[in-house]
């Protein structure tokens, strides 16, 4: 157990930074100072108490990323309640079914999101209030005419409270047990529903520490948060590391296309940036591979002089389109592409790959850019977690990665069995996830455990690294591997964007992928062939995370 305690770094934090920007919404450009944060925090503190929420309640919140979504975790999360966020991109029937699972007793959500679910079917829920308006939205209390009072006595209880003004001598959050559940966070598993990840206040500390200790963010530094705050990744580290350290959030509310992301970057100037595979991976193939394809670009590159102009000049124009003032780029969520990621490496772009999964809260491992070894996910946070490899051979020899310390879950809420699944007797946590790791303690991950496939030699296949070099490979926008009996085949959903370009139709398409198939197959190990090409009309089914649903297309 950590001896740092969450509530009360914020407590800290907010006191120390009073004056500060804490949060700016990039679309209306209103601005919270920490000392507006933690008056708001105040308020709704105030307003729990009067509608009879308890510590340990639990308290749904539904909506795009805003500050009022950020005030509002912050609130729940300081008043000792648990936060149960759950991803917009839900659909209503399965956003209804967390609601009722997590046995939530508040519900705040985005107005449009809540005109689609049945509130009848909310049993639990005394109250449903706006994300944007703060009116309520659905009540179920059964002293209807109560709700009028609260309304009414909230300003008066706090001016009550607080006769001479909130200030930062005021701010003063409980003290909880540090195991004490701080928030379930449902998963989107692509092998079936969602399981509620218990995490604890010191689970999310770990995360925080770590933040402030390898000063990711410190004060004064800035971030944008275009990730969703309801996924572990940018809850952790573009929400409650930067507010631990006195950061300067913008708080991103818009759907993250590339155009406006680059947009906003080049006017936030992020010192740090959280990223996905998807949008480096996309940069890479629509802009940088038709750069470096050229032949007279290729004749450039092959003389070495030449070649570091042409990587210096594409490394500028890289760091320029993210805003030209961040220390490095943190990718997470799904593993990089390993073609990009060399590329990437090789003309010294400033980026690091991290490990992590809810389950975690969500950081298992990572490495600052300057020492981050290429194929690897970062070294085991030191002094945090734990890990090791359950193989029947030696830890280089690729095997389940199991891992234990202060990140490690509480386990599935109301759900032991599948907890005892995950988490053995001795508190190591089954990732499910094939790799090696190094006598430092580096990850290198393979895929997972799940979808390895095993071929008729007897050679184990990760159907990851095959895709991985498909997606590269023109006309892919994405792909599936499965295996067929003993044939190893490839779904293809195609780059329809690229076939309009060529002006190439979707009858052409067969005689296209035949010569992708066999490019490909010179990219890989004889045992990993693909045998054939199977084209796709539509995207794969994702899950909210935009993983996709593998068990679908076994």
């Amino acid at each position: 157990m950590l001896s740092e305690d969450l509530l009360q770094i914020y407590a800290g934090s907010f006191r120390d930074n009073w004056d500060l920007t804490a949060l700016t919404d990039y679309v209306t450009g209103e601005s919270l100072t920490y000392g507006d944060l933690a008056r708001r925090i105040a308020r709704t503190h105030i307003f729990f108490e009067l509608c009879g929420v308890k510590p340990g309640d639990k308290i749904a919140l539904l909506g795009k990323n805003s500050m009022h979504w950020v005030v509002t975790y912050m609130a729940t999360l300081t008043y000792g309640a648990i936060i149960v966020p759950i991803l917009p991109e839900f659909n209503p029937q399965d956003a209804q079914h967390i609601i009722n699972h997590s046995d939530s007793v508040m519900l705040f959500v985005n107005d449009s999101i809540f005109e689609h679910l049945d509130f009848e079917q909310l049993p639990s829920i005394k109250l449903a209030m706006s994300l944007e308006s703060n009116q309520v939205l659905g009540n179920n209390m059964p002293n209807q005419g109560k709700l009028q009072k609260i309304t009414d006595s909230l300003h008066k209880t706090f001016h009550r409270r607080y006769p001479h003004g909130f200030g930062p001598s005021n701010v003063a959050y409980g003290m909880f047990p540090k195991d004490s559940i701080a928030e379930i966070n449902y998963t989107s598993g692509t092998t079936g529903f969602s399981k509620g990840v218990m995490l604890t206040l010191n689970n999310l500390c770990g995360n925080v520490v770590y933040g402030i200790r390898s000063k990711l963010h410190y004060r004064g530094s800035r971030s944008l948060g275009f990730l969703p705050l309801a996924h572990a990744y940018g809850c952790a580290f573009d929400m409650l590391a930067p507010l631990a350290v006195g950061s300067h959030i913008t708080v991103f509310g818009k759907l993250p296309t590339p155009k406006l992301l680059i947009k906003a970057l080049q006017e936030v100037k992020p010192t740090l940036i959280l990223c996905v595979p998807l949008i480096l991976e996309k940069i890479y193939k629509k802009q940088l591979l038709p750069i470096i394809s050229k032949p007279s670009v290729k004749r450039m590159m092959a003389i070495p002089f030449l070649r570091q102009t042409v990587y210096s000049k594409i490394r500028k124009k890289l760091i320029e389109a993210f805003g030209g003032s961040f220390e490095q780029i943190i990718v997470g969520g799904a593993a990089l592409n390993p073609d990009v990621e060399a590329f990437l490496y090789k003309i010294k772009f400033p980026f690091s790959v991290g490990y992590g999964m809810t389950e975690c809260g969500p950081l298992i491992s990572f490495t600052p850019w300057r020492n981050f070894i290429p194929g690897s996910s970062g070294r085991t946070l030191p002094g945090l977690m734990y890990s090791k490899i359950i193989s029947d051979n030696e830890a280089y020899i690729p095997g389940e990665i199991c891992v234990k310390g202060e990140n490690v879950m509480k386990g599935y809420y109301k759900n032991p069995k599948a907890t005892a699944e995950v988490i053995d007797k001795d508190g190591w946590l089954h990732t499910g996830d094939m790799g090696t790791l190094s006598d430092a303690g580096t990850i290198f991950i393979k895929g997972r455990y799940k979808t390895m496939l095993l071929s008729s030699s007897g050679q184990n296949i990760y159907p990851e690294e095959i895709e991985a070099k498909l997606n590269n490979l023109p006309y892919v926008s994405e792909s599936l591997v499965v295996q067929r009996g003993n044939k190893l085949v490839a779904l293809v959903y195609p780059d329809v964007e690229a076939m309009d370009k060529s002006k190439l139709s979707m009858a052409m398409m067969p005689m296209v992928m035949e010569k992708v198939r066999q490019e490909l197959n010179r990219l890989t190990a004889p045992y990993e062939r693909i045998d054939e090409i199977q084209l796709r009309g539509n995207e794969f089914e994702k899950t909210p995370k935009r993983s996709i649903k593998r068990y679908l297309y076994q």
